[in-house]
């Protein structure tokens, strides 16, 4: 009975930790990560993918556990996040911390033994950007999507890197792509979930309200997305197939934006958040079956 006991609460306990890691984001990642190694070297090494996993992975669990330790108590007044482990009690704050700083070793040392240290340096300042600055900058005002956008465009530039040891023109782009596609996606998310970060006391859209103005502010920096998609084939990275797909994706995510604008509606925000996250993905793997 005590040992059914013992391997009940372990079960708990380890649910917990994983749900600190908030996998789906951080898988999101990792594939951004990935992508961006793979489109840097002329023949995968596929130890080399599964080790950048891992470290991905770490390093942004690290990061997604500094930001609900920081976020505990406006955790608790949002129904999305009022069950994270923290805010329950499932874990606690030194138990999280000590988990962060295990995975943010892990994660240094496998940048720093297997690729280089600017790739290791890339995701530590990318870690510093979402958990201390971003983090705390939400309850502050909107200039915190602006920031946390910086962090959010690092994986595909980390993963270039990683396999490169070089920074340029390259990972540029691929940063700038992410960055571009990071506000309409999380505006998105702060308009359907308006009521909720306003009760919390987060600002995540670019307007006071869900009217027509913010909608069309989304549009405004959803039309980047167009020209930006055509950098890598205009920098040789990538053939011109990916480059017409990209133009296409952006201009279908960009009428996801007007028709937000004509209407004003959560359906249409649920709409463009998974025009978001469609568009991304299915980009940077046409970019992938398209390199040069």
């Amino acid at each position: 009975m005590e040992r059914t006991i013992d391997i009940s609460l372990f079960n708990v306990k380890a649910k917990a930790y994983i749900e600190l890691l908030k996998l789906k984001l951080t898988l999101a990642v990792v594939f951004s990560g990935v992508f961006g190694y793979c489109l840097a070297v002329n023949q995968v090494n596929w130890l080399n993918v599964l080790i950048l996993t891992t470290a991905s992975i770490c390093i942004t669990g690290a990061a997604n556990i500094i930001n609900q330790i920081i976020e505990k108590d406006s955790d608790k007044v949002m129904k999305r996040t009022a069950v994270r482990p923290l805010p329950t009690g499932r874990v606690t704050v030194h138990e999280a911390a000590i988990f962060a700083f295990i995975l943010f070793t892990v994660s240094c040392f496998l940048y720093v033994e297997f690729f280089n240290i600017r790739a290791a340096a890339l995701a530590v300042l990318s870690l510093l950007l979402y958990g201390f600055v971003y983090t705390p900058l939400k309850r502050k005002g909107q200039i915190a999507v602006f920031v946390g956008a910086l962090p959010g465009a690092f994986p595909p530039m980390i993963g270039w890197v990683a396999a490169t040891n070089q920074f340029g023109w390259a990972p540029g782009i691929l940063f700038a792509i992410q960055f571009f596609w990071q506000f309409p996606h999380f505006w998105a998310i702060g308009w359907l979930a308006f009521e909720e970060y306003k009760k919390a006391g987060i600002q995540m859209m670019p307007g006071n309200g869900k009217t027509t103005e913010t909608a069309c502010r989304i549009m405004i920096y959803t039309l980047f997305l167009i020209p930006v998609g055509w950098l890598p084939f205009l920098l040789g990275v990538t053939g011109i197939n990916s480059a017409f797909v990209a133009m296409i994706g952006g201009i279908l995510f960009l009428a996801q934006t007007f028709h937000l604008m004509k209407t004003c509606t959560d359906r249409a925000a649920l709409q463009m958040m998974f025009g978001s996250l469609l568009y991304l993905p299915t980009v940077q793997i046409v970019y992938l079956l398209d390199k040069v």
